[in-house]
């Protein structure tokens, strides 16, 4: 027995020293230095991120890595994405294969708090949901004794859902998978009566039914699931220029500022819009950037709203309303700290 955990304490101790020396590197300037961001992202969920026939990857968790590529290269096309399942997504980060994780990952004190990684705000607030076939009835997750759900391994969703049915004195049946595709071959081929996830998970994968009006997505929402953007503790200026950036489409949106008319507003006598868009003050500097990082993000990226709406909002196939992700001052969460 004492071989064995001696055997795992090395394992541990050379993990978290490959973490430390990675962590400890200089990622803004090895960043500039290779010419391109390598950015970590879901393997294929519409909205989110998914690609095209081309290879294009569109999606709300795309559009944050291209923000943080237009703030630190001037080039929001300079991205090496990498697709990662949720097993392999934390694994890619600490080892340094990839130096930002954009791909739907819930923020949570455990993995906030042990595996030296930071979570750099919050790109999309969600909440576990449950999705089901219309052929059964079901008209809410209370009836679901009994059920068999599919799920996506190595997620908080295993998690929540054995919480939830515990506190309903319910039972289940689990039916994991490693990848969402497989979720959604295994919820058409009959193994399983329900798919839970995200609830705007939900919406993305009952895109990719044979017949997505066959499903329908219950009303309760069982968890917390801000979801947002994760770089390795550490090194703190990579961590700052990653939050704001993408604190910089939020701010844009507040103070009205798009893709289309960036251009026009350098010339604002709004202090706030000045700021913002590096014409006065020396916020760029303060993260080691050009003065211009945030006219970068919102000329080549645009604001939040701009990038909400494109991806999985109403001018998306989603069309999932803004709700808890509007702005603050429309009765959402979203909100950026002040730019001054």
């Amino acid at each position: 027995m004492k071989s064995k955990i001696a055997k795992i304490s090395m394992a541990a101790i050379a993990v978290i020293g490959l973490s430390a020396s990675v962590a400890n590197a200089d990622t803004l300037s090895d960043t500039k230095a290779q010419g391109y961001l390598k950015c970590g992202i879901n393997s294929g969920l519409p909205g989110f991120a998914s690609a095209d026939s081309k290879g294009h990857w569109t999606g709300i968790d795309i559009e944050v890595c291209r923000a943080v590529a237009a703030a630190v290269l001037g080039d929001s096309t300079k991205v090496k994405f990498t697709s990662l399942n949720a097993k392999e997504r934390f694994t890619a980060l600490q080892s340094g294969e990839i130096d930002l994780l954009s791909r739907n990952t819930t923020w949570t004190e455990t993995r906030d708090a042990s595996l030296g990684l930071n979570f750099a705000g919050v790109n999309f607030y969600d909440g576990q949901g449950f999705m089901v076939h219309k052929s059964l009835g079901v008209k809410s997750a209370k009836e679901l004794d009994g059920a068999a759900v599919c799920v996506q391994s190595g997620t908080t969703t295993e998690l929540n859902l054995a919480d939830y049915f515990r506190k309903n004195g319910m039972k289940y049946k689990l039916v994991a998978y490693d990848a969402n595709d497989q979720v959604v071959k295994g919820y058409e081929s009959g193994r399983c009566d329900v798919i839970t996830s995200d609830s705007s998970q939900l919406y993305s994968l009952r895109i990719k039914l044979k017949n997505p009006s066959g499903s329908a997505v219950l009303p309760e929402i069982i968890s917390k699931e801000p979801l947002g953007p994760v770089v390795r503790q550490g090194d703190d200026k990579w961590f700052n220029i990653v939050k704001w950036s993408y604190n910089a489409m939020v701010a844009a949106e507040e103070a009205g500022i798009t893709s289309k008319n960036v251009d026009s507003m350098l010339k604002s006598n709004n202090p706030t819009v000045k700021r913002i868009l590096g014409v006065e003050g020396k916020l760029g500097a303060n993260l080691g950037l050009s003065k211009d990082f945030a006219y970068n993000i919102i000329k080549q990226v645009g604001n939040y709203g701009e990038v909400f709406d494109k991806t999985v909002g109403m001018n998306s196939p989603l069309k999932i309303k803004r709700g808890l992700n509007a702005l603050w001052t429309k009765g959402g969460l979203q909100y950026s700290p002040p730019f001054r």
